[in-house]
């Protein structure tokens, strides 16, 4: 290959006794990028061959070279890194009768370019702008040398100590801490441990944050230790309102786990009686609008379940839905959960201060539940919210403007209430601007078995069980009139899934306070005439029978469930004896 380069170029022998003799790391290369030539140190310090091509050894130093070769570049210097060195090179092209014939790349390394500039009038005018940028750093610095003495302080110091540079500089940290300048000296004791320290101190009633880097030269000796502080007390009332920030954001999370966790144990609702049905309409008729709304019934009815449903189909869909419950709160901290407080409201307060349940549902949906139980003060300030959008948090004096559309929820006579004076007449208008009446379990009967079917199979599935009830058990639980509603259904069926020991759950699993409602002999016994034919007899049980269960129950899905056959047999068979 190299016999092959010297007939290419005749006088390439005296090209390689000139590169070797300029004790320089010299690469040459034709116009396709094949290397020409290689000087005695390239060839010892880089892992190259004659030959090759620089395209596929070195691709991005390439496509500055070919810049040159094709004449877009004149020339260039280009910063190379082969294996553990740094190279500056010199790429320039090389001229055969006024024609682009090549490059010439001459590689500088690294660590002898600083001892070269160093010497260098540049240098100096680079160690003059290094002083410039020192000296406008808005942080303090400090330059100690190996034992702690100060020998350089910029003007930043100097502000924040109150104090010359001529009267620091020269002295040793340990003199400075005798004096009562400072407390500690982070240029100290980084001196001593030769690794980096960070001190938070007081000076003179300022919070000062110190942090020293020691320094090492070339041979792993401590040469320099430089410290960089900051006067944090001018930050500040940023740091404070990044903690509020902060504690809206935790208590966004919290509350986002929270209704992810309800959205996962929430239930399908479930509504086949026409009093849900009507309460259901409603809720989804009143989510377009942005009113108040008043949802009333029993405890455990399901009213947390409306409230989700007008959220979800509201403008705010996209927005928190913040709950909370009145009634589970002390009456002396629902103020401050409600509205917010501020720092030093009152004993046991957070140092930031904390936004209010009414500043996190900002632009949302706020659910009060248990409406009923808010003291007469938080009453007060709850109806300035819904007459004016506005709110103050307790210890400040500053009105707070929050958009948040306020659902309530109770189960107590409001009105009843209000007559003896403990809940606020003007308050209850404006929560009962649309209000929204969630049947018991008991007035929706053609609910209870979808709802215990329903319950039981939720209950098998995580369990990992097939349980299933027998007539007589779903007989007696539909009879049962669920005082707690759907949440002591709800109870009720987990505890059958998981306490039966068989697969059928019979009449001996149900607790004793269901079975003692369980239904008596639905029908009386029927006196048959002698000497009927049978297929009349069969006809005149079955007018009686249904004769019966018309008096006993409300509608013919009742008759069905009772019979264990489908309503349309019912229906049929009412018509054929003319009893509809």
């Amino acid at each position: 290959m190299h016999n092959k380069f010297m007939q290419t170029f005749p006088t390439i022998s005296r090209f390689q006794a000139l590169a070797d003799a300029t004790a320089r790391v010299m690469i040459v290369v034709d116009l396709k990028g094949t290397i020409t030539l290689l000087s005695r140190l390239a060839l010892e310090q880089l892992n190259l061959s004659t030959g090759n091509s620089l395209e596929l050894e070195l691709p991005g130093f390439w496509l500055q070279v070919n810049k040159i070769l094709n004449g877009s570049l004149a020339s260039c210097e280009i910063p190379l890194q082969i294996s553990d060195r740094e190279y500056l090179v010199g790429v320039n092209p090389y001229m055969e009768n006024d024609h682009i014939c090549g490059a010439v790349c001459i590689l500088v390394d690294g660590t002898q370019l600083d001892t070269m500039t160093r010497h260098l009038p540049s240098f100096q005018t680079l160690s003059r702008e290094l002083d410039t940028i020192i000296d406008s750093s808005s942080d303090g610095l400090f330059v100690c040398d190996a034992d702690a003495n100060v020998i350089r302080m910029n003007p930043a110091s100097e502000k924040i100590h109150n104090i010359s540079a001529s009267e620091i500089v020269g002295r040793n940290m340990c003199e400075l801490i005798e004096s009562g300048f400072i407390a500690r000296s982070a240029a100290l004791e980084a001196s001593e441990s030769k690794r980096r320290v960070s001190l938070l101190q007081d000076k003179d009633g300022h919070k000062l944050i110190s942090i020293a880097t020691p320094v090492f030269d070339e041979y792993g000796e401590l040469n320099r230790v430089v410290v960089s502080e900051r006067d944090i007390t001018e930050i500040d009332n940023l740091q404070r309102e990044l903690e509020k920030q902060e504690a809206i954001k935790d208590s966004f999370r919290d509350q986002m786990l929270a209704m992810q966790q309800a959205d996962l144990e929430s239930q399908q609702i479930i509504a086949r009686s026409p009093t849900m049905i009507r309460a259901l309409q409603q809720a989804i008729k009143v989510a377009k609008a942005d009113s108040s709304v008043l949802i009333l019934g029993e405890s455990g009815v399901g009213k947390g379940l409306i409230a989700n449903l007008i959220h979800k189909n509201s403008i705010r869909a996209e927005q928190p839905l913040i709950r909370i419950n009145c009634g589970a709160i002390p009456e002396s901290l629902i103020e401050a959960e409600l509205f917010g407080y501020e720092k030093g409201a009152f004993t046991g307060a957070l140092a930031s201060g904390k936004p209010g349940h009414f500043e996190l549902a900002d632009r949302g949906t706020l659910f009060l539940d248990e409406v009923a139980e808010l003291p007469l003060p938080s009453q007060v300030k709850l109806l300035r919210f819904l007459e004016d959008g506005q709110i103050t948090r307790l210890g400040d004096t500053k009105n707070r403007t929050v958009n948040v559309r306020v659902l309530a929820a109770t189960h107590q006579n409001l009105e009843t209430m209000v007559e003896q004076g403990k809940f606020r007449l003007d308050l209850y208008y404006r929560l009962n601007v649309i209000p929204i009446q969630v049947p018991a379990v008991r007035d929706r009967h053609d609910c209870i078995i979808p709802l215990i079917r329903h319950y039981i199979d939720i209950f098998t599935q995580q369990t990992g069980s097939h349980k299933r009830l027998t007539r007589a058990a779903l007989d007696t639980l539909t009879a049962y009139p669920y005082p707690g509603n759907v949440r002591e259904l709800m109870n009720i069926c987990e505890r059958l899934v998981v306490m039966s020991e068989t697969e059928l759950i019979d009449l001996s699993d149900l607790p004793v306070q269901i079975t003692s409602h369980a239904p008596k002999n639905k029908f009386s016994s029927i006196d048959l005439p002698l000497g009927t034919p049978l297929q009349q007899t069969l006809d005149l049980v079955e007018k009686e029978l249904l004769k019966k269960a018309l008096q006993q129950f409300h509608n013919q899905t009742e008759i069905a469930v009772a019979l264990d056959v489908n309503q349309s047999t019912i229906a049929r068979k009412l018509k054929k004896h003319g009893l509809c």
